[in-house]
């Protein structure tokens, strides 16, 4: 079988990542990334051992004809992107939060429903082995009927207006860099849609949201999340049930998970030792779902970003 070809759109931090987790794959490749600077892209591709590299997008997707584009730009050009690739009918792996609103998401899979084309947000945490421990254990029925869910993401974003955080020109905000997170682990977890929703936010001087408080209602489970630039939060999932807790550290990327039952019998623990870079798994996902002529993944459906897109919408309304 002829390696699979990626292409990248945008050239920063989270591309280089991208670029070792497809190394550790033996049939894919990084062929090619595109910048809106000639330079940027030729010193990405240099350091990365990328062989292609392109100043513009669209000549990227015409000259190399990808097998799939993932997109590592901001999120505010996500939207933009996506639509892009679907007009020359490549396959995409978009960068978390894939959309800054329900409109465009509403728009794009529709898009991707017409022209058949795959297209999965990045939601890298969804496959880590930890994350799915997790969801085992709950499954299980582990810690018996579950009660309640806390999971926070945050910390002190950097004080400068023009980054990527603070600027919402750029996107930044809160919702799109850790809300996403906390809201795409607690649906995989509970693997349902909740029954209510509640959300509240607080607003930097910069005109984005610094951080969001939501509350999900599953029946009798509540759930609280948490996603903040303002504060150094300890980053955790904590999940309460009759029977027992799960704790784990750093729920989108932590390698250690610990069930704690309430008899007082031992206590279980899960680390994954294995994973060298987790995007690995979203990669192979994204790979096998096109390769099996899929629109779509079912570990990170359309609905799933749609929902996420729809909560984006709802924490957007909070701003005086």
């Amino acid at each position: 079988m002829d390696k699979f070809r990626f292409a990248i759109m945008g050239a920063g931090k989270i591309a280089v990542k991208f670029c070792e987790a497809v190394e550790l794959l033996e049939d894919c490749e990084v062929a090619a990334v595109a910048s809106k600077s000639a330079d940027r892209a030729e010193r990405f591709a240099k350091a990365n051992r990328v062989k292609g590299h392109y100043d513009s997008y669209e000549r990227m997707l015409v000259e190399e004809k990808p097998d799939c584009v993932y997109i590592a730009a901001t999120p505010n050009a996500h939207y933009e992107l996506c639509m892009l690739c679907l007009k020359y009918k490549v396959p995409v792996l978009c960068e978390k939060a894939m959309f800054l609103n329900s409109a465009q998401a509403e728009e794009v899979f529709a898009k991707a429903r017409e022209t058949g084309v795959f297209v999965m947000e990045a939601m890298w945490s969804r496959f880590l082995p930890t994350v799915k421990k997790v969801r085992e254990w709950l499954d299980e029925g582990r810690i018996g009927k579950p009660s309640f869910m806390d999971i926070s993401i945050g910390f002190l974003a950097s004080p400068d207006p023009e980054s990527r955080f603070l600027n919402a020109a750029l996107g930044g905000g809160a919702a799109f860099d850790v809300t996403v997170y906390v809201y795409e682990i607690a649906d995989f977890y509970m693997h349902r849609k909740p029954d209510e929703v509640q959300v509240a936010a607080s607003w930097g001087p910069t005109g984005v949201d610094m951080t969001d408080h939501v509350i999900l209602r599953y029946g009798s489970v509540m759930v609280s999340l948490t996603g903040s630039f303002a504060a150094d939060l300890d980053e955790k999932a904590v999940i309460y049930g009759d029977g027992g807790k799960i704790v784990m550290a750093h729920p989108h990327y932590g390698s250690e998970a610990f069930l704690y039952p309430s008899d007082g019998g031992e206590t279980v623990y899960f680390h994954d030792t294995d994973t060298l870079n987790g995007f690995v798994y979203e990669i192979r996902e994204a790979m096998d779902c096109i390769r099996a002529g899929k629109t779509e993944s079912e570990v990170v459906p359309h609905s799933l970003t749609l929902d996420c897109a729809r909560l984006f919408d709802r924490i957007m309304m909070t701003k005086g």
